[in-house]
């Protein structure tokens, strides 16, 4: 069993009961889980899967599949302050995203890793504007080695072709600067 420090990306519903997780973890880069009977009632993932939680996972590396079998989840920070309000949640899923789009299956770059963390703790207790939105992905160009000065969007796009459509929403409606 491995275990390693996790932010939750993504969540999907495999069955009635089980949901296929992927992390952004520290030391494994991006990585998916199988968390059998998470939606059972008396799970012991209750409390511990939820969006844009930090977390301590251990999992059974599968032999035959990308999706790994998880076995303990625990809560390390759920960044409450981030679901204040719709614009922080819309702000954190873009750059999500955003690690979805740049990140391979199991390539640790804990840099990645510490960069999210930082993000969502910013979220948490700040009100999301371009200028944040603009550093975060310069920082993710820049950590990535692709970083143009100054336009570190056209770098991220050239690399994924496109930016996820949320972004151009985001910028017509963030203000300059958190004012």
């Amino acid at each position: 069993m491995e275990s390693t420090a996790a932010l939750l990306l993504r969540r999907t519903k495999f069955s009635d009961t089980s949901l296929v997780v992927t992390w952004l973890t520290c030391d494994f880069g991006k990585l998916k889980t199988m968390a059998r009977g998470a939606l059972r009632p008396k799970s012991p993932f209750a409390g511990g899967i939820d969006l844009f939680f930090e977390t301590e996972i251990a999992f059974v590396r599968s032999r035959r599949s990308e999706i790994h079998t998880l076995r303990e989840v625990t809560l390390r920070n759920s960044f409450e302050g981030l679901r204040r309000d719709y614009s922080r949640v819309e702000m954190a899923s873009y750059f999500v995203e955003l690690m979805e789009l740049m990140t391979e299956p199991e390539q640790p770059v804990p840099e990645l890793f510490d960069l999210l963390c930082r993000a969502f703790k910013y979220l948490e207790n700040a009100i999301p504007n371009r200028r944040a939105l603009l550093h975060f992905e310069s920082e993710l160009a820049r950590l990535l080695g692709i970083h143009i000065e100054g336009n570190a969007h056209a770098a991220l796009s050239r690399v994924c072709h496109h930016l996820p459509d949320s972004r151009r929403r985001l910028m017509e409606k963030l203000p300059e600067n958190g004012l």
